[in-house]
């Protein structure tokens, strides 16, 4: 089968292929997922701050 000797190489040269094509379909599909949460977590970060500098100020 395609010139192997054995046919579990041949397995893994295809387990190999469908696991780059599933991490690239995943990759595209992902791509910009974290950017939908990022004004979110910059206000979390402003409010945090706020609150450690009213605690820095009462010490």
């Amino acid at each position: 089968m395609l010139g192997f000797e054995d046919t579990s190489i041949a397995f893994v040269y295809i387990a190999n292929i469908v696991a780059v094509t599933v991490c690239v379909i995943y990759g595209i599909i992902n791509w910009n997922k974290g950017a939908d949460t990022e004004a979110e977590e910059i206000a979390e970060e402003l409010q945090w701050e706020k609150e450690e500098a009213e605690l820095d100020k009462d010490l």
